[in-house]
């Protein structure tokens, strides 16, 4: 159960595809005079009244789940109403900090920046996500064909945007190409390029027109998102700091990471990414290549398995 917003589904159904169990997406959003109302008081009303009130991608009726994976603040109470209607009680796992409803979910899984402490909590490295050596395997193969004429190495360069504590402006995204251009033509390598939806598209012209004549593969939005193809056949990959997910779907793949670092400040990514360093999964972007590896990160299974056992559907030893 999520706000739609494709971050926090991604997690959600990973997790969920981890578990094993059947599943399906609900997108829900207040609806009404309901919706003034925050969140920490929306989990105070009963379970009917809300459920009323909720407009959803699919029915909220019985049979209720045996399982809910709620991502997304504004999806915490449709999650805990359907939790208090159910006959069976409904193991409830929440993905970021529920904040005010901590207490009411069976398990929570939150970042460790977060800096969430409780008997529900699992602290995660980073973001959630589902890119197995698997998906990353189909992934390379399906795509493979549209870059296997590059040389390498490959370094895919995954672009966030502005955000609430970061900038990319224009002059950013000619000072990264301008990087990463050199790079290629030192190392005889190419670049492949994808950009978020926070990506200025004046900040994509502008780094695209800095590494014109280098070997690449720039997406422009049109056909299948080549991410995850790109992620797997990098050789190195680059990210913007703006995003948690991007960095830690990255690391994902125990390849060398390096973060491109904005404009701005945020605290709490400055704790993110500082954890990262530690355990080895990345480096800061200094306009040059190294070789290291690292343990893919992925929590994902770690969550999964602590659902799977509380449901009963694994041993607890």
């Amino acid at each position: 159960m999520t706000d739609g917003a494709a971050g926090h589904e991604s997690q959600a159904i990973a997790v969920a595809e981890s578990v094993g169990l059947p599943f399906s997406v609900r997108r829900v959003r207040v609806k009404g005079a309901m919706r003034f109302l925050p969140p920490a008081l929306q989990i105070h009303l009963p379970a009917r009244t809300l459920l009323g009130a909720v407009d959803s991608s699919a029915p909220l009726e019985p049979p209720w789940p045996r399982l809910i994976i709620s991502s997304g603040g504004r999806g915490v109470p449709v999650a805990l109403a359907v939790k208090r209607l159910s006959d069976a009680p409904t193991f409830a796992l929440h993905i970021h900090d529920p904040r005010a409803a901590r207490a009411r979910f069976d398990l929570i899984a939150a970042p460790a920046h977060d800096r969430l402490a409780g008997d529900n909590v699992i602290a995660t490295c980073g973001s959630l996500h589902g890119l197995t050596r698997g998906r990353l395997a189909e992934a390379g193969k399906r795509f493979g064909p549209q870059v296997e004429h590059l040389p390498h190495p490959r370094i895919a360069v995954l672009l966030g945007g502005d955000s609430k504590s970061f900038s990319f402006p224009p002059e950013e995204g000619a000072a990264l190409g301008e990087k990463l251009a050199a790079i290629a033509r030192e190392t005889g390598g190419s670049l492949l390029v994808t950009a978020s939806r926070r990506t200025r598209p004046e900040t994509l012209a502008a780094l695209a027109n800095a590494i014109s004549g280098i070997p690449q593969f720039v997406w422009d939005g049109t056909g299948d998102n080549p991410y995850v193809g790109f992620l797997a056949m990098a050789d190195a990959i680059v990210v913007s700091e703006d995003s948690v997910n991007m960095a830690s779907e990255a690391a994902g793949t125990g390849k060398p990471v390096y973060v491109q670092a904005l404009p701005g400040k945020s605290r709490r990514l400055a704790r993110f990414h500082a954890g990262m360093r530690e355990r080895g999964a990345t480096r800061p972007f200094e306009g040059r290549l190294e070789t290291w590896s690292s343990t893919p990160v992925n929590d994902t299974a770690t969550v999964a398995s602590a659902v799977r056992r509380a449901l009963g559907l694994e041993s607890k030893s």
